[in-house]
């Protein structure tokens, strides 16, 4: 009776002249739509996204798990079969047992900066190298894969004849790999080297990027997040799998012991890492005390936890930058692992990997808060990712917690990740406006 009531009140209320009240996505929209940060900033990366396809102006390779981060900017200013070849190369240069490179460079370029570099008489151009202390190439490989024929309609590539093998058998052939070599069976889930949550840099080595005797072997959220995704993108993109229930039964599983063996019941967030081995650390150091941003981000975006938890881990990533004074949601960890923990001395606290802040990272957490259904929240936490590339008119790698840039000023994950997170919010705000019309 009260609803009634009230309905029938606000409609003579209105008859006299009231206004319609404007929801919070009415006044989202407008916000979107007007916003002078939105169209500067995809502009800029799109200018930056047409100039190459390695990872920035610090480096000389392309990278897949950068490259699976911008391949989507990338088409819009890029004829499909140029990004096609470059997914090619990943291909041509897989290993015998179908794991992927990390990275490819032009054979002369290659230069002697400890790389162990790999070559392919199906791609003579190219020098390949693997991070080896990396979970995600293969992931990122078919994750780019997908965006790529979700971008652009081109599902040709899927049957193009890379040696013996189509893409779509070596996409699974990539993946076996995984299962084959990276698969923990006590755990039921992938490994890899202890990192900085998503980082390349192991803490017993001078560089870190390779497995060593000295590795302590790991469990964590990222390298299953990001397996998760690659093979729901891979079950979606291929008619016909030839193994759609064994794949189906291995995301389940996957999914399933991620919240088992790495989620924090106690302290309602994830582990950062479960050791398979001992740990790196000294007795003193508990490092469930860190939070990290990024990977459990990606483990909303796999669809691994409930709504409970996946508002729980939001509410740690606002924490996370607010504790740490950071200035966005890229900070990648709070608090930054102690000085010395790492040999390479670019992981020293708040630098680089470690407590570093990075729009690459940023940016997909967005698109995350987007897909996700919160719209307001990501709106909200992209604004001063945007107004720092306007202030310092280029994409940086990384920021300090003071806000101050570092790394390469045209780092194409960043602009590939923020320009992504622009396109989701417009699209979301178009679509509500739509339906509003209908």
């Amino acid at each position: 009776m009260m609803n009634k009531l009230a309905a029938i009140l606000i409609s003579i209320i209105c008859l006299t002249g009231c206004q319609p009240v404007k929801t919070d996505n009415e006044d989202l929209q407008k916000k979107i739509r007007s916003n002078e940060y939105f169209g500067f900033v995809k502009n800029k990366a799109l200018e930056v996204v047409q100039t190459g396809f390695n990872a920035g102006d610090g480096y000389g390779e392309v990278w897949i798990r950068d490259y699976n981060t911008f391949i989507e900017l990338s088409a819009e200013v890029y004829e499909s079969e140029v990004l096609k070849e470059n997914l090619l190369v990943f291909f041509r240069m897989q290993g015998d047992d179908g794991n992927i490179i990390d990275g490819f460079i032009p054979k002369e370029k290659a230069g002697d900066v400890g790389y162990d570099y790999r070559y392919s008489e199906l791609e003579p151009r190219y020098a390949g190298h693997k991070n080896t202390v990396e979970t995600d190439q293969e992931s990122s490989l078919v994750q780019a894969v997908y965006k790529y024929v979700k971008a652009t309609g081109d599902r040709s590539i899927l049957h193009v004849k890379v040696g013996e093998k189509t893409v779509a058998e070596r996409l699974e052939w990539s993946m076996e790999f995984l299962m084959n070599h990276r698969y923990n069976k006590e755990y039921g889930l992938l490994w890899g080297a202890t990192t900085a949550d998503w980082g390349d840099v192991q803490p017993e080595h001078e560089w870190g990027v390779y497995l060593t005797e000295d590795t302590h072997y790991a469990i964590d959220i990222y390298d299953n997040a990001m397996f998760l995704i690659a093979i729901e993108n891979y079950l979606k993109m291929i008619e016909e799998p030839p193994q759609k229930e064994y794949w189906e039964d291995v995301r389940a599983g996957i999914a399933n012991r991620t919240i088992k063996h790495l989620w924090d019941a106690n302290r309602k967030k994830f582990r950062p890492n479960v050791y398979l081995n001992e740990d790196p650390w000294p007795e003193w150091f508990d490092e469930s005390r860190i939070y990290y941003t990024g990977s459990p981000a990606l483990a909303i975006r796999a669809g691994v936890l409930d709504e409970e938890k996946a508002n729980q881990v939001v509410r740690n990533m606002i924490n996370t930058k607010k504790y740490a004074g950071a200035a966005t949601l890229g900070i990648v960890n709070f608090p930054p692992y102690p000085s010395g923990f790492f040999k390479n001395n670019s992981l020293r606290p708040y630098n680089y990997q470690n407590a570093g802040d990075w729009s690459w990272w940023g940016g997909r957490i967005i698109q995350v808060l987007v897909k996700s259904g919160r719209e307001q929240l990501a709106y909200r936490e992209l604004l001063p990712m945007l107004k720092r590339v306007q202030k310092h008119d280029g994409f940086y790698e990384w920021y300090t917690v003071d806000n101050e840039p570092r790394g390469s000023g045209k780092f194409r994950g960043s602009a590939g990740a923020l320009g992504k997170a622009i396109r989701r919010l417009r699209s979301w705000a178009k679509t509500v406006r739509s339906k509003k019309g209908k």
